[in-house]
């Protein structure tokens, strides 16, 4: 790998590559910690190598999709480069970054507690590898959106229909030939992030207001919006895997996961320059806070009305007291969440991945959790 790749690999791993040891140190504690325990799930392998095939793609790219690179990027396609060794160095480093750090724990958890065989466990691995490789390829043709569409259909549905074949192993070494082949004919500064330029001026304001801030910054991230998008989806068909129980009994844990929007709640940890500001300006504590909060409990309070409109049609027996409950647990994960970026913010983080993707985020779904358990047992 050429320096391209290292100083891509030590800004992910660190300067001695420290980050890469801790990853694979933890995961092997996992993997033994669940295989010894002898908690066995059957999990059919169509699910097991769409699970990888999608996690992969979408850690991945995440860490194409970080701003945290552009500035750096823009130093090094600023000397000169070799297109080809520049692309797959980057690829390379970025790839290696997700497989270690993310589906590695992925694996570990899904191989240590699955009745899974050997051919599987490799199966799972192609998919991951096809998954990077492929998240490139799309990434590098994001101007033909609708044939890398077509693309990632196609391969989505191909592992749902032919994984039983004999053969599948070759669909995801060929889509990873043909993934490699549209990265070789790419160019280097497709992966480069250049800050879009809005038409005109921002209208000025006499006065700041956080909920303009959010909503701006929401306008030009718009994984976030999408994120959020995909939980009201999900608010709609959790009834569905609550059939079989009561759902008076089942309804507080779908507050409970609906609370899981980390997007929305790592505000303050994923921009530096604004943390800052808010701490070093008088009265911000309650400025921003208090409006943050507020942004917060209403996109909960959407989510959970999405989840009680659904329970409503399908299972019926919505009354006052559930409503109640879904207002108490918006506010209460709202709180929780700006408390957390408050007092615990998240610092020394590499790409907004890691944010993401950061065990912090299961505090306030989890504390949720438990007292979902506490009142459906109630």
């Amino acid at each position: 790998m050429d320096m391209t790749g290292k100083a891509f690999l030590k800004k992910l791993f660190g300067r001695r590559y420290e980050r890469f040891p801790r990853s694979i140190s933890l995961y092997g504690i996992v993997f033994w910690g669940l295989h010894l325990a002898a908690f066995r799930i059957r999990i059919a392998p169509f699910i097991l190598y769409l699970m990888t095939t999608t996690f992969t793609a979408g850690v991945m790219w995440q860490a194409l999709s970080s701003r945290d690179h552009a500035a750096y990027m823009e130093n090094l396609i600023m000397l000169p480069f070799e297109r080809k060794k520049f692309i797959f160095s980057y690829v390379a480093a970025l790839g290696s970054y997700t497989f270690f750090t993310r589906t590695a724990g992925l694996l570990a958890v899904l191989l240590a507690v699955s009745l899974c065989e050997v051919r599987e466990a490799l199966g799972s691995v192609l998919c991951a590898a096809n998954a990077i490789l492929m998240a490139a390829a799309v990434f590098s043709l994001r101007k033909y959106q609708a044939m890398a569409g077509l693309w990632m259909a196609a391969v989505l549905g191909g592992i749902v229909g032919l994984w039983d074949k004999a053969w599948f192993m070759l669909l995801p070494v060929a889509n990873s030939v043909l993934a490699l082949f549209l990265l070789q004919r790419s160019d280097g500064y497709c992966f480069y992030l250049q800050e879009k330029k809005h038409k005109g001026t921002e209208k000025e304001y006499r006065h700041g207001s956080v909920w303009r801030y959010l909503f701006r910054y929401l306008r030009t991230h718009k994984n976030y919006l999408a994120n959020t998008a995909i939980l009201w989806c999900v608010a709609g068909v959790l009834p569905l895997f609550f059939r079989q129980t009561e759902s008076l009994f089942a309804a507080p844990l779908g507050f409970a996961i609906l609370s899981l929007n980390t997007p929305l709640g790592i505000l303050l940890s994923c921009d530096p320059a604004l943390e800052q500001a808010v701490r070093f300006l008088p009265d911000q504590k309650k400025l921003f806070c208090i409006p943050y909060g507020a942004f917060l409990f209403l996109c909960n309070l959407i989510a959970d009305s999405i989840y009680l409109c659904s329970l409503e049609m399908q299972t019926g027996g919505l009354t006052l007291r559930l409503a109640v409950t879904a207002v108490f647990f918006a506010l209460g994960s709202a709180v929780g969440a700006v408390l957390l970026e408050w007092f615990c913010p998240l610092r020394g983080w590499k790409i907004e991945s890691d944010l993401w993707h950061h065990p912090r985020k299961y505090v306030v779904p989890g504390g949720m959790l438990l007292l979902a358990g506490f009142l459906s047992f109630w």
